[in-house]
């Protein structure tokens, strides 16, 4: 499946870590009860710099790394300091990632992170390695679908097994050469000041807009499902609970579909529309501290889908060994702390989920197995997504 390019927000140069101090997020469910997202303020360690706990070994590979390993440090040396990537990640995210990442290896004094959509990653560097080559090094997208069909095609992919891999859980491999990066839930989204009843999950806001469907048309907001990522979490939604399209057939006639979650966010903060589902709480936990109340997220009681945020090397890279060291960084426990810190959700066992990191563990805890949906990085066949996506755009408002 591919979609139609969409616009692109660049983005180069080195990211520096911001300085607010990341809330403490406490989930509460009582066993049958609703799963809501309270996020507190804290205050750190005493004032501390941001991520001063996350003690960097520089330079170092972890002890576990094979000796030879001190070869791919060596190599990145010599590749002039530079990392590209590509990937639909927002800055926040990636800030205390590439601060920590350059406190390991300091000799990488350029990172440039173009901010694509989610399709658009892979679309760019396949356009680019037909013609001139791409100067893109690592990929980074929440996309199963594109991924799927990316990893499939020959020469897109450089074949790299990290060395992180053996302490990781079998669902860190998404696909050969493809490693999840973080595991971040879909979220409910609203305007607090506008939204009076407080929704808790789908069916909760179906039945919420169909009390008065007047003042929720065209102010509901969702993914398009013609994008892999919006396809995606859709359709596993509906493929885990099938009952859910009653609740669906109530809401999605009201709707309007976005192409990105940053879109999304900026709507309904700003009352253009009055909620969201399946909104992508890594971008959505830094809006919520930022609010001032106005924006509030809740995990679906209904069902919370997960989908994994994969990262692999393109097979050209043109600083591979920087490559190697930017991957395995983002596998380990510092890189994981550091993914947890920008609001992404860790998933890495022993990453706590203090001073607002976020970790996949702490989900399963609050919500339990049951309602947790993973969406797994499989090529959903052309015909499955054709009714699929019939059905959805049939059913939504235009």
């Amino acid at each position: 499946m591919t979609a139609t390019p969409r616009r692109i927000v660049p983005y180069a140069g080195q990211a520096t870590a911001t300085a607010q101090h990341r809330r403490l997020f406490r989930t509460a469910l009582a066993l049958g009860a609703v799963a809501s997202l309270a996020l507190v303020s804290a205050c750190g360690s005493g004032g501390e710099e941001p991520g001063a706990d996350n003690v960097i070994q520089s330079g170092k590979a972890p002890s576990y790394y094979p000796a030879a390993y001190k070869d791919v440090i060596a190599a990145s040396k010599k590749e002039g300091g530079t990392l590209t990537i590509y990937s639909n990640t927002d800055q926040e995210n990636w800030a205390p990632i590439f601060r920590d990442f350059q406190k390991k290896y300091s000799w990488v004094k350029k990172i440039s992170a173009n901010n694509l959509d989610s399709d658009e990653v892979f679309q760019r560097v396949l356009s680019e390695q037909a013609t001139s080559g791409s100067p893109a090094d690592v990929l980074v997208s929440n996309a199963p679908q594109a991924w799927a069909d990316f990893a499939e095609r020959s020469g897109t992919l450089m074949p790299y097994k990290s060395p992180e891999l053996a302490k990781l859980p079998a669902s860190a491999t998404l696909l050969p050469n493809v490693y999840s990066m973080s595991m971040d839930p879909m979220s409910l989204i609203y305007n607090s000041s506008l939204v009076k009843e407080k929704p808790t999950g789908l069916k909760s806001l179906a039945d919420i807009v169909a009390k008065d469907p007047g003042t929720y048309k065209g102010k509901i907001t969702t993914r398009d499902v013609a994008g892999a990522f919006g396809f995606s979490v859709s359709h596993a939604f509906t493929d885990a609970r099938p009952e859910a399209w009653a609740s669906l057939e109530k809401l999605l006639p009201l709707g309007k579909a976005e192409s990105s979650s940053g879109t999304q966010l900026e709507k309904v903060l700003s009352g253009e529309y009055l909620a969201g589902f399946f909104v992508s709480a890594g971008p959505a936990y830094p809006k919520v501290e930022q609010s001032g109340g106005l924006l509030d997220l809740t995990f679906l009681d209904d069902g919370t889908v997960v989908l994994p945020r994969g990262v692999g090397i393109a097979a050209k890279a043109p600083h591979p060994a920087t490559a190697k060291l930017f991957t395995d960084f983002v596998l380990s426990a510092e890189g994981q702390r550091a993914v947890a810190e920008g609001g992404l959700t860790s998933y890495r066992d022993g990453i706590e989920a203090t001073d607002g990191r976020h970790t996949y563990q702490e989900l399963v805890k609050a919500v339990g197995d049951k309602n947790v949906i993973d969406v797994k990085y499989t090529k959903v066949p052309d015909d499955e997504v054709k009714t699929f996506t019939t059905r959805w755009d049939g059913l939504l408002g235009r």
